[in-house]
C-alpha cells in the first residue's frame, strides 16, 4: 500500500494497513499525515475515542505550526477503516488495537508524542505498558481519558458486562447521549464539520462484549501501570458530558511517576473542539510541557 489523498480531509494523504482478519471478516486501520517539510520536534501520534475519527485538522495545523510531524490513527472498525460487514466501534479485547499502533509506529519509525482523546486515552496509556512497540513511545498526552464509567451508570453496565462473556454482540442501541454530537456540529450548536456516517448523532449500538473489555482495561489502569516515561492528563469539569472529571484526575495519577494533571474549567468532553479561548489554552499548557519534558 501506498500513501494517497486523504478522502476526508483536503490537503492530508492516508495509508491503510491491513491487519489479520478477525470474528467479523476482513480488517484494517488508517494512518492519516499532514506533510510538513520538517520537524524538529518530532512526530505525535493521536488515536482518538469510541464511535470517533480524526477530523481535527486544527489541531494539527498546530502541531505543525509547534515544529511536530502530525500523524493520526483511525482504528479498526472506526472512522476511515470502518467496512461494511463489522460491527462499528467494536473489540473484545483493548489489547486488538495494538497492532494497529504498532503497525504506525512502524511506519513512522521514530519516537513520537503518543496522544489519547477518550477511550483512545485509555488504549494508549495501555500501549505504554504492553505494546509491542512501546519503546517508541516518549511521552503521553492525554485528552480526557476514559479510565472510568460514571458511577450512576455502573449497575446497568455491569450487567451488560456479565452478559458481554456470552453474548457480545448483544447492544444498547440508545447508548450515546445526542447532545454530545449536537454540542459539536455546525448543524446545531457546535463550530465543526464532521461526517455524521461516522460519528453520528445518535451514536453506533454499544455492544455488550466492548462493555466487558472497558471494564478490563479500567481494571489494569486501576491497579496501576507503573509508566516511566511524562504523561501530561487534561480534562474538564461538569462541563464533560460523557465523563467524570474528578474520575479522570483521580485515575490518571495511577499511570505511573511523573504525571501531570490539569483542569480546563468549561471544556468540552474533547478539549481541542472546546471554544477558542478554552482550546487556545489547552494547546499552551501542552506545548509548554512538551518542551519540558521532550526537548
Amino acid at each position: 500500500m501506498a500513501w494517497q489523498p486523504d478522502r476526508l480531509l483536503e490537503g492530508f494523504e492516508a495509508l491503510e494497513l491491513p491487519a489479520l482478519d478477525d470474528y467479523d471478516g476482513r480488517v484494517v486501520a488508517t494512518l492519516v499525515r499532514a506533510p510538513v517539510p520538517e520537524a524538529p520536534r518530532g512526530a505525535v501520534l493521536y488515536v482518538h475515542g469510541f464511535i470517533d475519527y480524526f477530523f481535527q485538522r486544527h489541531m494539527a495545523d498546530r502541531f505543525a505550526a509547534e515544529g511536530y510531524a502530525f500523524y493520526a490513527l483511525d482504528l479498526r472498525k472506526h472512522g476511515r477503516s470502518l467496512l461494511p460487514h463489522q460491527h462499528a466501534c467494536f473489540c473484545k479485547d483493548i489489547s486488538e488495537y495494538y497492532f494497529d499502533i504498532t503497525r504506525a509506529l512502524a511506519e513512522i519509525d521514530t519516537e513520537v508524542l503518543l496522544a489519547g482523546h477518550s477511550t483512545g486515552g485509555l488504549v494508549c496509556s495501555l500501549y505504554k505498558k504492553e505494546g509491542q512497540l512501546q519503546d517508541r513511545v516518549r511521552a503521553l498526552w492525554l485528552n480526557s481519558p476514559f479510565f472510568d464509567w460514571k458511577e450512576a451508570h455502573k449497575g446497568k453496565l455491569r450487567v451488560a458486562q456479565m452478559l458481554g462473556w456470552f453474548a457480545p454482540f448483544m447492544n444498547d442501541p440508545k447508548a450515546v447521549l445526542p447532545a454530545y454530537v449536537r454540542s459539536l456540529h455546525n448543524n446545531w450548536d457546535g463550530e465543526w464539520d464532521f461526517d455524521l456516517t461516522l460519528k453520528p448523532l445518535n451514536g453506533f449500538p454499544a455492544y455488550f462484549g466492548w462493555v466487558r473489555a472497558i471494564f478490563e482495561a479500567h481494571a489494569k489502569v486501576h491497579a496501576g501501570l507503573g509508566l516511566k516515561i511524562p504523561v501530561l492528563s487534561m480534562h474538564s469539569d461538569e462541563a464533560d458530558l460523557i465523563l467524570d472529571w474528578r474520575q479522570v484526575s483521580s485515575w490518571s495519577r495511577t499511570l505511573g511517576t511523573n504525571v501531570s494533571v490539569l483542569q480546563f474549567p468549561g471544556a468540552l468532553h474533547d478539549l481541542v473542539l472546546s471554544r477558542s479561548e478554552i482550546r487556545d489554552e489547552v494547546f499552551r499548557q501542552l506545548f509548554g510541557w512538551s518542551a519540558g519534558h521532550m526537548s
